[in-house]
């Protein structure tokens, strides 16, 4: 029986050049991101596989497997949280598209200084998260807050608010400040995907008596179903890992109303200082991220497809 092989292709001396150039530019930027990445995940992932207490120094840190893990999810506290996470994320969200999309339809359109208004539109998503919490934080305020000023000189209400008192009230606070931040992200990114659209399928649309509204729901939202769920995806993600703006607003108050998956996990790494339990809860809402993703990614995917 004969053996045939194939036959071996020397790399010439250019193509070995341009491979140590790449290898020699990759470098630096393949150190940084496994020294800030790689690392400290799979430190986090060993930790969350131990019993880490600072407050027990004397048991050191030895070897528990899943218990941290099994703690976490045994904790009510915990599911509590990722019921107050869950409320957030779809009020916030919800909001988001809607009104990203809405001021995305309005900005598409032809009119004077439309540049400058898209310009001051995308203003409050470049405020830092930290800014914004305190700036919303003043806003609320019980007694000098220019929410209930404005309220009371309209003759809304008939004395100042504790706005950030009572939970439930909290979190559609925390979900409206939350929302006038990310709105501009996702208008730029409809705005984006609106300008692609070619403007011949709605005079063709016009020219059947189609209205506003059908060409809403019949050309524009199917062209642009992709960028959709890439808005979803993102803010999706982007909540549930939300963490300054509770951090700043309410710090997780009233009563525990606003405490989300990501404040839950500093009040166990960095309040009771049990690292294990506080990186294994970070890596539950890592893996609660990453479910969401392949089924929003799976959603993209099949849209394309059609």
């Amino acid at each position: 029986m004969t053996m045939s092989y194939l036959p071996f292709r020397k790399i010439s001396k250019r193509r070995q050049e341009e491979l140590a150039v790449t290898i020699f530019l990759l470098a630096p930027a393949t150190t940084i991101m496994a020294a800030v990445l790689v690392y400290p995940m799979f430190s986090s992932f060993w930790i969350s596989l131990h019993l880490w207490d600072l407050t027990k120094p004397q048991l050191g840190h030895p070897f528990a497997g899943l218990i941290n893990y099994l703690a976490i999810l045994k904790d009510p506290a915990f599911w509590q949280s990722a019921k107050i996470t869950f409320f957030f994320v779809v009020g916030a969200v919800s909001l988001e598209i809607t009104l990203g999309l809405v001021l995305a339809l309005l900005l598409n359109r032809d009119f004077r200084g439309k540049n400058l208004v898209r310009v001051l539109a995308l203003l409050p998503w470049a405020i830092p998260g930290v800014v914004n919490g305190i700036m919303w934080k003043w806003i609320f305020n019980p007694s000098y807050g220019a929410l209930n000023g404005l309220f009371y000189s309209l003759g809304l209400i008939n004395e100042y608010q504790i706005w950030l008192g009572n939970p439930k009230i909290a979190l559609m606070m925390c979900i409206l400040a939350d929302t006038w931040k990310e709105t501009p992200f996702i208008m730029l990114i409809f705005l984006a995907a609106l300008q692609t659209i070619p403007k011949d399928l709605y005079e063709a649309a016009w020219v059947d008596g189609c209205n506003a509204l059908q060409a809403l729901f019949r050309i524009t939202i199917p062209l642009i179903k992709p960028t959709l769920f890439v808005a979803l995806s993102l803010r999706t993600i982007w909540a549930l890992k939300s963490f300054d703006l509770i951090y700043t607003l309410t710090a997780g108050g009233p009563a525990g109303g606003t405490t989300v998956i990501g404040y839950y996990t500093y009040i166990k790494a960095f309040v009771s200082l049990n690292l294990g339990r506080g990186a294994a809860a970070a890596f539950l809402m890592t893996l609660v991220v990453i479910i969401i993703v392949y089924f929003y990614q799976r959603a993209l995917f099949q849209e394309v497809q059609e």
